[in-house]
Parts: structure tokens; sequence; C-alpha cells
């Protein structure tokens, strides 16, 4: 038990690192290509955020764990929304232009309400259990290839840029990109794989332990990439990076797992969907409202709020068990 708790700090400290490296190559990249710091965090930073998310799932598809797969995908979702976005608002406001309001928070939220109705064969299919399907996991990775066609579109649109950036060389601009990728993508495995193994040893169910331990640990990676991001100005970074990887994991992770291995979903993993939808609708309405100069913003006190939503959500998964 000491070896993994010990390990569960290894991976949190190489967490830290690679986060912090990630972000100034990002941040850099951004800069030079003289393209949005949204743009990047939608594609390069959620890619490399959410390689975890890639890794559980392929691995827990090939043992079978669909429980885990789900649950980590769908409580990791969660954690983004919530946790994430409400630690980085709260340690900076994070201001966002009327276009990712109006349509990259909404496409989040169209994933959120496909994978729904994919999921529930027996309400939408007449089957007598919910599967999600190879044929489903194509859908999504189809949505998956219009939402990069639409972020290579935002690629021919000038960014705006914090001056107090730091700009590197393109070689070190990269290696701190691949770098930092490689210690989130380390750092979460030995997190979470040492994380699950302390859940079973409490005798935790595969579903509980996807949807907090696993959910958790592999949002680690987007956690320190935003808090960062936050902490250094970079906000369209930090919420990019949230929505791009909420819409990586479900159109993506989720669709190439289901590929691999069709995944029998239990009825009441549509709690935890639903309140995946309720959170991502929460995130648009939030951000909808004031804002000034064509900007809308989640203030520090939002921020409160969906960091309190999320420990009610975590102790409700818990009671149910």
């Amino acid at each position: 038990m000491w070896l993994a708790i010990f390990f569960v700090v290894i991976g949190l400290a190489i967490l830290l690192v690679g986060g912090d490296i990630f972000v100034r190559g990002a941040s850099s990249m951004a800069k030079k290509l003289n393209v949005s710091a949204l743009v990047i965090g939608l594609t390069i930073v959620a890619f490399g955020t959410s390689a975890p998310e890639l890794v559980v799932n392929f691995f827990s598809a090939l043992k079978g764990s669909s429980d885990i797969a789900l649950g980590n995908i769908i409580g990791s979702n969660i954690a983004n929304t919530l946790l994430v976005l409400g630690v980085a608002a709260i340690i900076y406001p994070i201001s966002v232009k009327k276009g990712t309001v109006w349509k990259e928070i909404p496409f989040g939220v169209l994933t959120v309400f496909v994978l729904y109705v994919l999921i529930n064969d027996i309400f939408f299919g007449g089957s007598t259990k919910n599967i999600l399907t190879v044929g489903d996991g194509i859908i999504l990775v189809s949505f998956f290839l219009i939402f990069l066609y639409y972020t290579y579109g935002l690629t021919k649109v000038k960014g705006e840029h914090n001056n107090e950036v730091d700009t590197y060389g393109w070689t070190i601009s990269i290696s701190f990109i691949l770098g930092g990728s490689i210690c989130l993508f380390v750092g979460g495995k030995i997190l979470v794989d040492n994380a699950v193994i302390l859940a079973r040893m409490a005798g935790l169910s595969e579903l509980l332990i996807g949807l907090t331990i696993t959910a958790v640990g592999t949002s680690l990676p987007e956690f320190i990439t935003s808090a960062i991001a936050a902490y250094r100005r970079q906000v369209d970074l930090a919420i990019g990076n949230v929505i791009g990887s909420n819409i990586f994991n479900i159109l993506w992770v989720l669709g190439v797992t289901s590929i691999i291995k069709p995944m029998e979903v239990q009825e009441t993993a549509n709690i935890d969907i639903l309140f995946t939808l309720g959170s991502a609708v929460l995130l648009f309405f939030v951000m909808f409202i004031g804002g000034k100069h064509g900007k809308h913003t989640l203030r520090r006190i939002e921020g409160v709020l969906f960091v309190l939503l999320y420990l009610g959500y975590i102790g409700f998964v818990i009671m149910r068990g």
C-alpha cells in the first residue's frame, strides 16, 4: 500500500513538471504561428492532455472493463468542466470571445447529447441492452473529423496574444510540447494505475473507480495545464484545453474504444451522462451571461460554484456506490 501511495506522489510531481513546460511550449507555438491560443488549446493541448484517457480506455477495452472505460470518460468530462474550469476561474477569471460561446461550447454540448442517444438503445432502438457498438464508434469518430475540419478553419484567423508570453525557437517550442506530453502521459498513467490499486484494495466497484479515481487521475493533465495557463493569464488556452479535451474524450477516445470492442453500458450510467450534459449546458449559460467588449466571463464566484457542484456530484456517486 505504501509503495502505491509513493508512486501516486511521484506521478503527481511528473504531472506538475509536464504541465508547466507543455503550457510554455504551446503558448510559444501559438504566438510563432500567429494563431490564437484557443486553436492550440482545442487541438494540440487537448490531444496531449487526453492521452491518459485514451491509454486507460484502450487497455480497459482489451480487458473487457467497459464500466471503467465509460466511467473514465464521463467522469473526466465532468471533472474538466466543473473542477478544472472552476479552479482555473478561481485563479484568474476566464474571458472568452463570443465565437467560443456560440460555437465551440455548443459543439461540446452536442457531443454529449449524441453520446446519450447512441448509448440508449433500449429507449431509442427497442433493444434489450444498451451497447455502444462499432457503428456508434464510427459515428463518433466521424463527428470528430468534422470538429478537426472546423478547427483547421480557425487557423486561418489571426490570434490575439499576451505580450508577456515567452517565445522560444521552433526546436525548443516543439521539444517543450513533446516533452510535456510525455510527462503528462507517464505521470498520469503512474498516478492512475496506483490509485486504482488503492481503490480496489478498498473494495470499490469498477464504475465508481472509473467515475472518481480514474476520471480525476486522467483529468489531472487538463487540471495542471489549465491551472498553469490561468496563472499565466492564458485564458484562451485554459478553456480551449477543457473544451477540446471533452470533445476529444467523447468523439475520439470513446469512438476508438467502441470500435476496438463494443461496450455494454449500465442504465445507471444515464444519470452520469445527463449530469455531464447538464454541466456543459451550465457552462454555456454562465458564459453567455454578461461580459464586456464582446467577451463573456467565468468569474471567480462562478468558479467556486462549479467546484462545489463537482464535490456534490462526487458525494452522490460515492453514496450510490
